[in-house]
């Protein structure tokens, strides 16, 4: 192993036959090198803080520490629930029952308004709708009087234009036109009293 940089140096240690065995046994599994084999294992204790003087234990103690854990941690789980959890999960559902209840109430209150709306809406347009059919009643007797007082009018005119045109030709009547000037005149009376 050189480094292009630095030259590094090696060294080298010494192991018995059994503990050499199990390193080329490691090397075989993970195809490794035997100096790779040696600084992983150096790094791994260095990282997990592990003294390896210390005899490991037996399996019985390790489990009965993690199952110590496990129950550690469990009952801090369950203290944390009652505690914490627990009292929030009440309140949440307090504040949510409240909550649908004022939006129940508001809904009702907004559908009893809008009911109360729509019949004051109702009752004025039956009153603005009635107003106008009675408006519009007065509005066509008045154009009737309209139409019969115009008609009236017209044959008033006409009567009038007929006298002016009966006066004319009286007017025109010579001296000897006496005959003609006395059917004249009784069309004139019976145009005037003509009703």
């Amino acid at each position: 192993m050189q480094n292009s940089n630095r030259k590094t140096i090696f060294t080298t240690i010494s192991i018995d036959k059994e503990t050499a065995n199990l390193v080329t046994k490691i090397c075989k599994r993970y195809s490794l090198k035997k100096g790779e084999i040696v600084k992983l294992a150096f790094q791994y204790l260095e990282k997990a803080h592990i003294n390896p003087a210390d005899a490991p234990e037996s399996v019985k103690s390790e489990l009965a520490k993690i199952n110590k854990r496990q129950d550690d941690i469990i009952r801090f789980i369950r203290h944390y629930e009652e505690e914490k959890l627990n009292p929030m999960i009440r309140t949440s559902h307090a504040i949510t029952v409240r909550f649908e209840k004022v939006v129940t109430e508001l809904c009702e209150l907004v559908s009893s308004e809008i009911s109360s709306s729509r019949e004051l809406q109702d009752n004025v347009l039956k009153k603005v709708s009635e107003a106008f059919n009675q408006h519009a009643g007065v509005i066509n007797n008045q154009a009737k009087q309209i139409n019969s007082l115009s008609q009236a009018q017209q044959r008033e005119n006409n009567k009038f234009l007929q006298l002016i045109s009966l006066y004319s030709e009286l007017a025109t009547c010579g001296v000897m036109d006496g005959k003609r000037k006395e059917i004249l005149k009784t069309e004139i009376i019976n145009l005037i009293n003509e009703k």
